[in-house]
């Protein structure tokens, strides 16, 4: 019993106390792509990740605890709560814990869980009853902090969807999930090539705007109140012809110092927003 409420961490299914244990392997194992895609698995460390997983009907197969480590007083409740769903529970020793953490500073939760697998079909459901749908087009986004700041950032201006086209980052990362703080169980989350994804945009009769700085329109010059998937690019290299060559608008962001551009993540971020302060007027 902890803080008056019995849970399932009073008995775990399984004790952790070596660093040998074949499911700490496992769970190292898990932090590489080539893992990943093999068991379809992935991990979700953090309170709050994994409430919103929960929250998105993420199905999760693990859950690994060290009490020591929590934060709060809601870590029982959860445990339970994913206990009544059939989830394992494995408690660790705190050296074990330090081990499969990804972060300096653990809360004392790591979840396995099953990919979710969305496709292009998933985004149909979005497109009903409403004329404005907003997508977000990630192109061949190299850093993780950067894909999951979009995420995030796509769940907070009430984008529709993501689509992650041609892709140089899992969207599985450990760095991805902890980046979206959750959000990549908020919204859908697509993984496809550019022509799909031109394919289908084109379609559904959804404008596409490139962000640029070889442009001279501002993005505040544009007309995003209807239907728009914003399209961003590598960090180096930025959109890649084909997007640039089928896009409906091409806007920048003005830079008024050295640089001529911003992070990939915080021009879309401006983008989005800017997106919603039209809609909200």
């Amino acid at each position: 019993m902890l803080n008056g409420v019995t849970t399932s961490m009073s008995y775990p299914d399984l004790l952790i106390t070596s660093l040998d244990n074949p499911k700490v392997k496992r769970l190292l194992a898990l932090r590489e792509k080539r893992e990943r895609d093999v068991t379809a698995l992935f991990l979700i460390e953090g309170y709050r990740e994994i409430t919103r997983a929960i929250a998105g009907k993420v199905s999760i197969d693990e859950l690994y605890i060290c009490p020591e480590l929590f934060l709060g007083e809601n870590e029982p409740a959860l445990i339970q709560q994913l206990r009544s769903q059939g989830t394992k529970i494995i408690e660790c020793a705190s050296k074990v814990f330090h081990k499969i953490s990804y972060r300096d500073r653990p809360d004392g939760l790591v979840t396995v869980a099953k990919k979710m697998g969305y496709t292009l079909k998933n985004l149909e459901e979005k497109l009903k009853g409403t004329q404005s749908p907003l997508f977000i087009v990630a192109e061949a986004i190299e850093k993780p902090g950067n894909l999951g700041t979009i995420l995030r950032s796509s769940d907070g201006a009430g984008a529709h969807g993501v689509i992650v086209c041609d892709r140089c980052t899992d969207i599985y990362n450990p760095n991805v999930v902890r980046a979206s703080v959750g959000t990549l169980f908020t919204l859908p989350v697509i993984e496809t090539t550019t022509q799909e994804a031109l394919t289908w945009l084109l379609s559904h009769h959804i404008n596409i705007l490139a962000a640029t700085p070889h442009t001279t329109k501002l993005y505040t010059d544009v007309d995003l109140k209807g239907a728009v998937a914003i399209a961003v690019g590598a960090e180096q290299i930025g959109l890649s012809k084909l997007w640039m060559d089928q896009a409906h608008f091409k806007v920048k962001i003005p830079m008024h110092g050295v640089a001529d551009s911003l992070n990939v993540a915080m021009a879309t971020t401006i983008l989005l927003y800017e997106t919603t302060r039209q809609r909200t007027l």
